[in-house]
């Protein structure tokens, strides 16, 4: 399987929304799994597993097939590959430690990743003008155990929405994702949305929003595992298909605001 793969629409009038989902791999590269400590359910809980699902709902997407744990593609280059647990949520990563080739080899990927970040949003913004990025993830919100309790909901939206690269030139955007996803219901209940809670978005929101910030601009967002078991990894399809469906729903409310502020 590659490390990445893009979807483009070939037609143009398509929506101005795109998607990713960066964190959605658990693949690791023979020579990384051999220097690794943690066990592969370990790694899965704090992967964003199943988030392709939500970004194949868009007709133009990128998923990444490897792990963060090879190489974390949120971070800036000089901390993609954790060193210590400090950088790992207090996770000791490595069995061993890892041999300069193999944490080089992780950042030519690194690199060429964002090299074909950029390439296809070149071609999206010159086929439509610009775009919005939608950069999914996931986040655990019961990490005390299978058993505990899970974590306040006050403190934990079930889509945080990171906005702390946007450019204010795109305010209204934002407005308008929050504004049509909390018009959305998930397991029978208004979902809750909110900015900047536990996540503001981190590396590749902050890339696209630098690099492409006059015509488009990426929203960071975070959906807690309120549609999955995040310790067994069982998914609760119907709460997934109406989480998909609620961000579906935002579709043209922020394509509308974008096209409002970029004149199309």
């Amino acid at each position: 399987m590659p490390f990445a793969t893009f979807q483009l629409a070939s037609t143009e009038g398509r929506p101005a929304v795109v998607a990713t989902a960066i964190h959605n791999g658990h693949e690791l590269r023979s020579e990384v799994d051999a220097h690794i400590a943690l066990d592969p359910a370990t790694r899965l809980r704090e992967e964003d597993p199943f988030t392709d699902f939500f970004a194949a709902a868009f007709p133009d997407s990128a998923v990444v097939h490897r792990s963060r744990f090879e190489v974390d593609l949120n971070r800036p280059r000089e901390i993609a590959v954790y060193a210590d647990a400090e950088e790992s949520w207090g996770l000791e990563v490595w069995s061993s430690p890892l041999p300069a080739p193999i944490r080089e080899e992780s950042l030519r990927l690194y690199d060429r990743f964002y090299n074909d970040l950029g390439a296809w949003l070149d071609g999206i913004a010159q086929a439509r003008g610009g775009f919005v990025l939608y950069d999914l993830h996931s986040y655990n919100h019961r990490r005390d155990g299978p058993a505990a309790p899970p974590a306040s909901p006050g403190e934990n939206p079930v889509v945080n929405l990171g906005t702390g690269s946007l450019p204010t030139r795109w305010r209204e955007v934002a407005d308008g994702f929050c504004e049509a996803m909390a018009g959305q219901r998930i397991g029978g209940e208004a979902i809750d949305i909110r900015e900047n809670v536990k996540f503001r978005g981190r590396q590749l929101a902050a890339w696209v929003n630098d690099r492409h910030g006059e015509h488009g601009c990426a929203l960071a967002i975070e959906l807690k595992k309120v549609w999955m078991d995040e310790w067994s990894g069982e998914i609760d399809e119907a709460m997934q298909h109406e989480l998909r469906e609620a961000l579906l729903a935002t579709v043209d409310p922020v394509t509308e605001a974008w096209r409002a502020i970029a004149g199309h």
